[in-house]
């Protein structure tokens, strides 16, 4: 069975968090997306939900993590290329996000990571196809 992912981040601001990553080439769904919540398209299966704290709070008991000082998940993207690891990387830091650890070059994987304006950790990371054992 295929299932869809929604992973739902609270932010600060909405609507800076939504400019953030239209500046990084994701697009976002308006039917899901309001002064709250910015529902940013990531596959045909995977959508990240930017709700805003106050709203964010609407959906759990407890707290919410202190991203500047813990981690409770990292996001992990695919790139087609190295390259593209590194300029979705470096647009990102250009944009106002934070360069997060340092770069993972495994020679068959390469991966880089930042943090957003939040400081949700977003990892970026190719790797080569043909390393994928087939069958």
């Amino acid at each position: 069975m295929s299932r869809l992912l929604f992973a739902n981040m609270p932010v600060r601001d909405v609507v800076a968090t939504r400019a953030f990553f239209e500046g990084l080439g994701f697009e976002f769904n308006d039917v899901f997306s309001d002064e709250n919540c910015a529902s940013m398209v990531v596959s045909d299966q995977a959508t990240v939900m930017f709700l805003a704290t106050s709203r964010f709070e609407d959906f759990i008991s407890d707290s919410i993590c202190d991203t500047g000082s813990a981690r409770e998940v990292l996001m992990c993207i695919s790139a087609d290329s190295r390259d593209e690891v590194d300029s979705l990387t470096d647009a990102a830091i250009a944009a106002g996000g934070t360069k997060w650890m340092e770069p993972q070059d495994h020679g068959f994987m390469y991966g880089r990571a930042f943090r957003d304006l939040d400081n949700h950790v977003w990892e970026v990371m190719w790797m080569d196809p043909s390393a994928v054992p087939q069958g």
